[in-house]
């Protein structure tokens, strides 16, 4: 363990997080990543970890960015004053 942490970790009200606090995290991320649960091995470094997890977050925002624009369009194609249009729109409020 560095002299920083050994330090960190024997002030009273540090607010550092712990080895095992990050790594129970990590390991908590793995399992909700579906690229590295479908892994068979457990062995996954914690660096490997949060590149998936931007990885996977950058494309979630990908693919809500996409279905906003497809109910834009079909906000569009619709009656403004009919239930799907207020259905749609709510959705594009979230």
């Amino acid at each position: 363990m560095s002299s920083r942490r050994s330090r960190s970790s024997r002030q009273p009200g540090s607010s550092r997080i712990s080895e095992d606090q990050i790594a129970d995290l990590v390991s908590k991320l793995q399992r909700l990543i579906p690229e590295l649960r479908r892994r068979r091995s457990d062995k996954v470094s914690a660096s490997r970890v949060l590149q998936e997890t931007c990885e996977y977050i950058k494309n979630l925002h990908k693919e809500v960015d996409g279905l906003s624009e497809r109910l834009s369009e079909l906000l569009a194609s619709t009656d403004d004053n009919s239930p799907e249009a207020a259905i749609i729109r709510n959705l594009l409020n979230f």
